[in-house]
């Protein structure tokens, strides 16, 4: 059976490469700033999950014969707040320093659609622990990382220089670079896309 992926991100492309899944990459085309405001004030967890649904439900309407893959990830600091995909690189140094010497969470959400409705879906978390930033560290840290980090949640590719940020990681790598991997390739098994 077909699988596409429907995200145009580059880490959740190489996870499912290294994977050997066979797989294509399209964008969805999905507004996420206007569909986080439709959805309003839901648990990041939820908001995660809402999210990769509809990724994964309007490219399945296109497709309906394949499974489409939709996935995203969100972090939530300690006090509520939910930080989204830098625009800037003042916005990124904000956000970094919001995070300084305090612990997230990042929720990373999968759902696989079929005929234009979802038929299976996963959400994990991983709790980040980031060690107090200097101001100095986190201008170099930015001027050697943007704006390659612009669509990172939370400002950070744990794959690179981005492990710097971090004194303390709880939760699967896999998570923390935005698809719960494990758990995807164990429903691609019994749909028969990879060999059991």
């Amino acid at each position: 059976m077909r699988l596409i992926l429907a995200s145009q991100s580059l880490s959740r492309r190489a996870m499912l490469a290294a994977a050997a899944v066979s797989f294509e990459a399209m964008s969805p085309q999905v507004d996420e700033d206007a569909a986080k405001a439709a959805l309003g004030r839901e648990r990041p967890r939820d908001l995660a999950d809402a999210l990769a649904e509809l990724k994964a439900v309007k490219l399945s309407a296109r497709f309906p014969d394949a499974l489409v893959l939709g996935g995203d990830s969100l972090v939530a600091l300690d006090d509520g707040a939910v930080l989204d995909k830098p625009y800037s690189r003042e916005q990124a140094a904000n956000h970094l320093a919001r995070m300084s010497g305090r612990v997230h969470r990042l929720w990373s959400a999968a759902v696989i659609a079929e005929g234009g409705r979802p038929v299976w879906r996963h959400v994990e978390s991983a709790e980040m622990s980031v060690r107090p930033l200097s101001y100095s560290f986190i201008d170099a840290y930015l001027e050697s990382e943007w704006p390659a980090i612009a669509g990172c949640v939370g400002c950070y590719r744990v794959e690179g220089p981005g492990v710097q940020l971090f004194d303390r990681i709880d939760g699967s790598h896999f998570t923390v670079l935005g698809l719960p991997l494990l758990a995807v390739l164990d429903y691609l098994r019994t749909r028969s896309v990879m060999p059991a």
